[in-house]
């Protein structure tokens, strides 16, 4: 009997150090407290969203970083209270809504995924919220400040129209913020050490979220298409360097450091393929699941026919009507990005009433004719210069805000 009530004891105990391990504070900002199990379940998160081993070597190193982003996140919506901004549910759910979407799971299925991997839901809840009380924070506080003239949009609108023809790079961004000298080596390293993460297999777009202090950070820091001209010029100096797919060293500016990334590079003003839009006809010889090889062989020699025979799209249209009705037809406007990728290339290449050589196509082998082609300008319009104008001072403002907030706090670091 003893050493049943002994062995009880020892796991009450066991059970009371681990509560107590789970509620150790690792930081209080202001009159809140950040808990260690709160640090641990983001940085489940963070490994999981982020493509990242769970090892203890990363959970150590990516401690600091991870609770660098709760005390902003609690400073935030501190002062959201302050200000009387509130988030409902069901912003929230729409949020969580939108990340199912965008990661083709049905309703219900972020759920299961955050189970099944082990992490909290309040943890990616509380994240969400913070966001989107930030958001609100700043169209609240900041965003009456932002003014665009018609003469800054001229001024922009020519120095634009003197780059066509040089390189247009589309940007990522992380920033990490230096408020005050004594952090500048913490920073870097951090900088680093997220450098080491994306070069070892994590996302940058994931890594970007988790951790940049720019507004870019809801949408993967992706700031979209910018010229040289339109950065400032230490990180123009780093992106002409670059090639596509790669990763900046940390760059350092007067507000703090960089990590760009570049997703791609195209020529300003030039044709995007991707953005083309076509008009199609299709003619579409059907190969049945199981067919012959006598059968492949007769659907492919059709099409080849009409590929050799066919001199536009009106004759393409009636041969598909005449021989092909079931599949063939005609397409009033397509994208290029919508193409098949296997068939992209050779479609974007064909000229106007040119017929294509036999292509697979959805049900079978067939030829595609381009019977319009509209190519897109890629120079903004006033109305989108001048919403980039304002986002660029929106975000300066935003990070400005966050750092007021920083400095104005009481933050004890226990961890």
């Amino acid at each position: 009997m003893m050493k049943i009530v002994a062995f009880i004891l020892l796991l009450v105990s066991a059970g009371v150090a681990l509560a107590q391990e789970e509620n150790r504070i690792a930081a209080v900002v202001n009159d809140d407290a950040i808990t260690e199990a709160d640090v641990a379940a983001r940085i489940k998160l963070v490994e999981v969203a982020s493509n990242l081993q769970d090892t203890p070597d990363n959970e150590k190193r990516l401690a600091p970083e991870i609770l660098r982003t709760l005390i902003d996140e609690k400073l935030q919506l501190q002062d959201a209270k302050k200000i009387g901004i509130t988030v409902t549910p069901d912003e929230v759910e729409k949020a969580l809504g939108e990340i199912e979407q965008r990661n083709n799971m049905k309703k219900g299925g972020l759920d299961a995924y955050l189970e099944q991997h082990g992490i909290r839901k309040s943890s990616l809840v509380d994240q969400i919220t913070a966001s989107l009380t930030f958001s609100k924070i700043v169209r609240a506080r900041v965003s009456q400040d932002v003014q665009v003239s018609d003469d800054e949009v001229d001024d922009a609108m020519k120095r634009l129209e003197a780059d066509v023809g040089k390189p247009q790079n589309r940007v990522g961004e992380i920033f990490l913020a230096v408020d005050n000298p004594s952090q500048e080596d913490d920073v870097r390293n951090q900088a680093n050490h997220l450098i080491d993460d994306i070069r070892g297999g994590a996302q940058f777009t994931a890594i970007a979220q988790q951790f940049s202090q720019s507004p870019s950070a809801a949408v993967g820091g992706d700031i979209g298409w910018v010229t040289a001209s339109e950065l400032s010029p230490k990180l123009a100096e780093a992106v002409n360097a670059m090639s596509p797919g790669q990763l900046s060293y940390p760059i350092r500016t007067p507000a703090g450091f960089y990590i760009l990334y570049l997703f791609d590079r195209k020529t300003l003003g030039g044709e995007t393929p991707d953005d083309i839009l076509l008009s199609l006809d299709e003619v579409i010889f059907a190969i049945p699941e199981g067919a012959s090889d006598d059968e492949r062989a007769k659907a492919e020699a059709q099409a080849q026919q009409v590929s050799q025979t066919a001199k536009s799209c009106g004759e393409m249209a009636k041969i598909g009507v005449d021989r092909a009705p079931q599949l063939s037809r005609q397409i009033p406007e397509m994208r290029g990005s919508d193409l098949p990728s296997d068939i992209r290339s050779q479609v974007l290449a064909l000229k106007i009433a040119e017929p294509s050589k036999p292509l697979p196509l959805a049900g079978g082998v067939g030829v595609v004719m381009v019977c319009q082609r509209k190519d897109t300008q890629t120079l903004p319009t006033r109305e989108q210069m001048s919403d980039n104008i304002a986002r660029e001072r929106l975000d300066a403002l935003a990070r400005r805000y966050m750092r007021d907030l920083r400095r104005g706090a009481y933050v004890d670091i226990r961890g």
